[in-house]
């Protein structure tokens, strides 16, 4: 399922279809987890019978998180609590990706100044590497990850003394946000800010995380994956991910991105598929069928560009159109892709898209 030539330089114009479940499709799905499998703790609707099912089909589930709080022992134990068992090999963190980093560029037992969780000093251990708490203690660099809404403000000075000192500064991610069971709360990229106001924007951390490419080396590395169909939530960390590793993606829209979002992404944040959760797994992807005149069809709905903005209608007699729930609302947010990337070109599209989302519920 590679892209084609043109869809590598300039990304996708349209969702893509697949005339078999995607679980049967690729053999394995590089899951996030914040947002995908669960969010704030709790599992996301559908998501632990969605994995069962894929799982029993044959489909290899590794979990790819740019959260680098928990050891993959602990992630792994937290999903089995939620009726997904996992083992801590099935889980990829970007503390290891950002830990195999460090160990590359540093001398062998190097001290390491760490803010963050328990996940980024199992990870550096595992490199051979010392965790530090302080920047009097000289470590030979300085790593950020996300430590938790606990996470002192304190940790943040110290990491601005070393890197003020010229101590070489990485990051395991830039995720602005993460969400949680009560919204949307800052991420680790809000924490890496933070440093660097604080150290005068001279500088800027190494990244190991999603979409770098560090993270992805890291993830086929560990799982071996020879058809991988990444699935995310986020348009600038999973999809550009896939995107730079040339791979597919699935978009599930139960987390931070949505349907007027999705519409308006840039070339390299258009995913390869798009469902409304982790069924899509076990779905076949109707495709998106391009028209003379320039709307697009997919399922019973037809979207096309008129009067300045993305429209949407039945796309004839007999066709589902407005009655055919959850799904048939998918087929109209696929058929919107291809109306609006297709007239975005290689930029975002900025067409109104209320009206049109308002039809499907969304």
């Amino acid at each position: 399922m590679a892209r084609s030539g043109q869809e590598k330089r300039h990304g996708r114009t349209r969702p893509g279809g697949s005339a078999v479940a995607l679980s049967a499709a690729y053999d394995t799905a590089l899951l996030d987890l914040d947002g995908v499998v669960y969010a704030g703790g709790e599992a996301v609707p559908y998501a632990v019978e969605a994995l069962g099912t894929a799982r029993e089909g044959g489909m290899h589930l590794a979990y790819v998180t740019n959260n680098a709080l928990r050891t993959p022992d602990a992630v792994a134990a937290h999903l089995t609590e939620l009726g997904v068992p996992a083992q801590g090999a099935d889980v990829v963190t970007s503390a290891q990706a950002v830990a195999r980093m460090i160990a590359e560029d540093v001398p062998a037992g190097g001290r390491v100044l760490v803010i963050g969780g328990e996940g980024l000093r199992v990870a550096l251990r595992e490199r051979g590497l010392e965790p530090v708490e302080s920047a009097d203690d000289e470590p030979v660099a300085v790593v950020q990850g996300y430590g938790g809404p606990e996470l002192p403000w304190g940790r943040f000075a110290e990491a601005a003394y070393a890197v003020a000192r010229g101590v070489p500064w990485y990051a395991s991610n830039t995720d602005l946000t993460i969400p949680g069971a009560r919204g949307i709360g800052p991420g680790n990229g809000a924490a890496v800010e933070v440093v660097r106001i604080a150290t005068g924007g001279a500088v800027e951390p190494k990244v190991a995380g999603k979409p770098q490419p560090p993270m992805h080396r890291e993830t086929v590395l560990r799982t071996g994956a020879e058809r991988p169909l990444v699935v995310g939530d986020r348009l600038d960390t999973d999809i550009e991910g896939a995107f730079n590793g040339d791979v597919d993606s699935l978009l599930v829209l139960t987390g931070v991105t949505d349907a007027a979002t999705l519409l308006a992404a840039v070339p390299e944040h258009r995913p390869t598929y798009v469902a409304r959760d982790l069924r899509g797994l076990l779905e076949r992807q109707p495709e998106v069928v391009p028209e003379d005149g320039g709307s697009y069809v997919c399922g019973g709905w037809r979207a096309a560009v008129s009067g300045g903005e993305l429209t949407l209608e039945p796309a004839g007699p007999g066709t589902a159109g407005d009655g055919d729930g959850a799904r048939g609302a998918m087929d109209g947010v696929r058929a919107l892709c291809g109306a609006a990337w297709s007239a975005a070109g290689d930029g975002a599209c900025g067409l109104d898209a209320g009206k049109a989302l308002a039809r499907l519920g969304l």
